[in-house]
């Protein structure tokens, strides 16, 4: 049976095609839309047996045109935070994932998706409860509203539908992303590139890089992910962080440290690095104030409940894991 890979060429997309890969699984259709070129590169090593542009997919999905479909695995969107065209976003995230949901419960299709912490906005409790949800922006209004339409479906669905509220999401493959890639991306090419790394200085409450939240490995997500398609029976709607918090700190010294352990160099402190200049912190930007979350940290109880027993990594297991890819990859 065919499963389709909606966002194929993206970031946990394309970690997705790759564990299906990994799992045998070849008959793939990838979805995506290449305007952004580049990201085809996260597709090289992966076996598909199609690719479709966005535009094309959902019209031949919803005339059945790729037969019997096991499952959408439902990452394509805009995932820019700081995107202003809010047309441009409820295009993309809200009215284009209502087309391909109605299409996997007519067919049947497992419907398994991502939908985003950014739904909870300010909020300091993240469970998935509608009292609890708020977004700060219109990218988490488009997730939080499309997690709505799930939550009036499900109750008549017969075939699973599966949300997974990402959290801080960090790994292989997201080079593309640009200034939307991880803080442990962009601290890797900060460092190797000038020998030091910059966080956020002190903003609402929060000390210089102790603004904290709940990092998630791609590798995580992607066990998580197919986990539940092996387990159709399991719907809802779940956040996926790793259940615990930590500062951007922590990642910033476990990306340092594992490069200065890569070139045979002894760790360092936080202390250490913010008096020699290794950590630098700089003011925290205007045009976020009001609009950023400064703590997140995934209830997982659902998850669990669910029947989701893996461990998840911390900071320094995931982050060290990630900078070592890094490296090999000659980043």
């Amino acid at each position: 049976m065919t499963i389709i890979v909606t966002g194929a060429a993206g970031f946990i997309g394309s970690n997705l095609v790759k564990a299906l890969n990994e799992r045998g699984e070849t008959r793939i259709i990838a979805v995506d839309n290449l305007a952004k070129a580049e990201k085809f590169h996260n597709l090289v090593d992966c076996e598909i047996h199609d690719y479709l542009d966005k535009h094309a997919f959902v019209e031949r999905f919803v005339r059945g045109d790729f037969g019997s479909v096991r499952a959408v695995f439902h990452q394509g969107a805009c995932s820019d935070t700081m995107e202003g065209d809010g047309r441009y976003m409820m295009e993309n995230n809200y009215t284009y994932s209502r087309a391909v949901l109605e299409a996997c419960l007519t067919q049947g299709a497992q419907f398994l998706y991502a939908s985003s912490a950014a739904v909870y906005g300010g909020s300091s409790v993240f469970v998935e409860d509608r009292k609890h949800e708020g977004p700060l922006n219109v990218y988490g209004y488009s997730k939080f509203l499309f997690d709505q339409v799930v939550r009036r479906a499900l109750p008549t669905a017969r075939s699973q539908i599966a949300g997974f509220r990402y959290f801080n999401v960090y790994g292989p493959r997201e080079a593309h992303k640009g200034r939307m890639a991880s803080v442990a991306f962009h601290n890797f090419n900060e460092f190797r590139a000038n020998g030091k790394v910059k966080l956020f200085g002190e903003y609402n409450g929060y000390g210089p890089g102790e603004q904290t939240r709940d990092f998630v490995s791609v590798e995580d997500v992607a066990k998580v992910a197919l986990d539940f398609f092996e387990h159709p029976e399991r719907s809802g709607i779940y956040n996926l962080g790793s259940g615990r918090a930590q500062p951007f700190n922590d990642i910033a010294v476990t990306v340092v440290n594992t490069l200065r352990e890569l070139s045979g160099e002894h760790p360092m402190s936080l202390q250490d690095m913010v008096s020699q200049g290794v950590l630098e912190y700089i003011r925290f930007p205007d045009a976020l104030r009001g609009k950023y979350q400064c703590f997140t940290q995934a209830d997982v109880s659902r998850l669990r409940a669910a029947g989701y027993e893996a461990p998840f990594l911390s900071v320094q297991e995931g982050v060290g894991r990630y900078v070592r890819w890094l490296m090999e990859q000659g980043r």
